[in-house]
């Protein structure tokens, strides 16, 4: 392939009608194949990271891994300079694609040759482009020029990208008659490709400036608090406090004074006026995590407060205007907790002006992968290992466990295999690859768990009265507990308790509690 032909196809692409990923897909294959090396590489400077935005050549997670500038001299010495910059063989400086060379038999190769050059956009650095080799003197002076001359056209290729996008948020955001602006698009936060994922960042992208209440409805582990996050960022409240309130750590007897405030002498303590939850996110966004956890008598005010715009400081005997946004976020089924009276019905309709669900982990495909990429290289950088990598029996596992933890229990799954090839001796100067026992996946995906010694109960005849009543407590807490995933303060509910007396409980009868 000539270089007026690689020429030619980057800018008959700057031309066709190709949705975002596929032009900047293209864009790394075509340099790819002009320069005949392993990998390349687009990277978009966010803050102090280089993300991948397109790649051709490296092994699925590293899509999803966020380069630290200052953890990669090779990323930063592209990063800061205008040209191309080469790294040989001989070079002393790590390179942050060692053992990631996808199509060599799971072979963890260091890379031999790297090149790479600064793009901007606008007179601003946007990012980089990276291209590495296994082949020694792949990278000589007649490649870095050739480089160095495609630089306008692949600079052109990503600001076409950009005013798609914009052009594309500029649509959604308009209305007749009123000039819009540009939606900030930062899916930093977010990793994945699947479908699942893109229509829920399509979906928050939408109702994030609508003004609504939005209930987000998901599984443990899958993001909620992103979700809302990103709600705010992009919402025209973007500018004034987002505030979370986690309503399941919430003492009851302090809720009513958290969420709204209290005077002077309204209770015992209250030495001065205090503001709540409420005002501390005036012109803002409040984020209640959690929201079936708050009490009956909290949800009789917060619903009064979303009906009028108006709280009351407790102890205060005339209410407040607020100009607050509020987002919930509930695991659980509040319909279910509607029917059996410990939500108000009234309240459920109100925050669900807009319920998103999001998706869990298992529904996402090869997201996993990409995620687990994040988490390997912050775990590289954690323990200061050269290169950390996934085996691929350890990449099938992955893809092929139901994850009932979601984001948050692969996080821990990958933080935990890396300690353990630290501990087992792994030389922080290697490739540190992990293996699919060193996940411990086939350890916790049991359809139940085995009882413990301590769970299991003797027969009631070999029982005296006082421990056939404990066993009976216990058995009762177990099952108020199974039925709320291990919620205290909705096992204590479901009981008729007080949380604190069922911590009370479960410890005389012999529970952690």
């Amino acid at each position: 392939m000539t270089l007026s032909h690689t020429h030619l196809l980057l800018l008959t692409d700057l031309g066709a009608d190709l949705p975002v990923a596929v032009r900047l897909q293209r864009l790394v294959s075509s340099l790819r194949a002009h320069f005949g090396c392993e990998a390349v590489a687009l990277l978009k400077l966010d803050g102090e990271h280089l993300r991948p935005v397109a790649m051709d050549g490296l092994v699925s997670d590293a899509l999803g891994r966020r380069f630290a500038v200052a953890d990669h001299p090779r990323l930063a010495g592209i990063v800061q300079r205008r040209g191309v910059l080469c790294f040989h063989h001989d070079s002393a400086l790590p390179d942050p694609y060692d053992g990631l060379v996808a199509g060599h038999a799971g072979e963890p190769l260091p890379v031999h040759d790297c090149m790479g050059m600064a793009l901007d956009l606008e007179g601003e650095r946007w990012g980089v482009i990276t291209l590495d080799a296994l082949e020694v003197g792949a990278f000589d002076l007649r490649a870095q020029r050739e480089l160095a001359e495609l630089a306008c056209a692949i600079e052109a290729a990503v600001r076409v990208t950009r005013l798609e996008s914009d052009i594309r948020s500029l649509r959604a955001a308009g209305t007749p008659g009123q000039a819009a602006s540009p939606t900030p698009r930062d899916e930093s936060d977010f990793v994945g490709q699947s479908t699942a994922i893109t229509q829920l960042l399509h979906e928050l992208e939408v109702v994030a400036d609508a003004d609504l209440p939005v209930l987000l409805l998901g599984e443990t582990g899958v993001g909620k608090e992103l979700c809302a996050h990103r709600l705010h960022r992009l919402s025209r409240r973007a500018g004034k406090p987002l505030v979370h309130v986690n309503c399941a750590a919430l003492p009851e007897s302090l809720a009513e004074s958290e969420l709204f405030g209290h005077v002077r002498g309204a209770f015992s303590g209250a030495v001065s006026d205090r503001p709540g939850r409420f005002e501390a996110a005036e012109g803002g966004t409040l984020f209640l995590d959690e929201v079936g956890e708050l009490p009956l008598s909290i949800q009789a005010k917060l619903l009064r407060t979303l009906q009028n715009g108006e709280i009351q400081r407790l102890g205060a005997d005339r209410p407040r205007r607020v100009n607050v946004r509020v987002i919930a976020a509930t695991n659980r089924s509040l319909r279910d907790h509607v029917r059996d009276g410990s939500f108000r019905a009234d309240l459920y309709h109100r925050l669900s002006v807009y319920p998103v669900p999001i998706p869990p982990l298992r529904e996402r495909g090869n997201d996993v992968l990409l995620l687990a990429g994040r988490f390997l290289e912050q775990n590289r950088a954690r323990l200061g290992l050269r290169s950390l990598r996934l085996c691929a029996a350890a990449e099938e596992a992955l893809r092929l466990y139901r994850w009932p933890g979601n984001v948050r229990e692969l996080e821990h799954v990958i933080s935990r295999a890396a300690l353990k090839a630290v501990i087992r001796g792994a030389d922080r100067r290697a490739i540190v690859t992990l293996e699919k026992d060193m996940l411990d996946l086939d350890a916790i995906d049991t359809p139940a768990a085995t009882p413990t010694a301590c769970e299991i109960e003797p027969p009631l005849a070999a029982m005296s009265m006082q421990q056939i009543v404990a066993a009976s407590q216990r058995q009762a807490i177990r099952q108020a507990l199974a039925g709320n995933q291990d919620n205290w303060a909705a096992a204590a509910r479901q009981l008729g308790l007080d949380a604190s007396n069922l911590h009370k409980l479960a410890r005389r009868v012999g529970m952690k509690g």
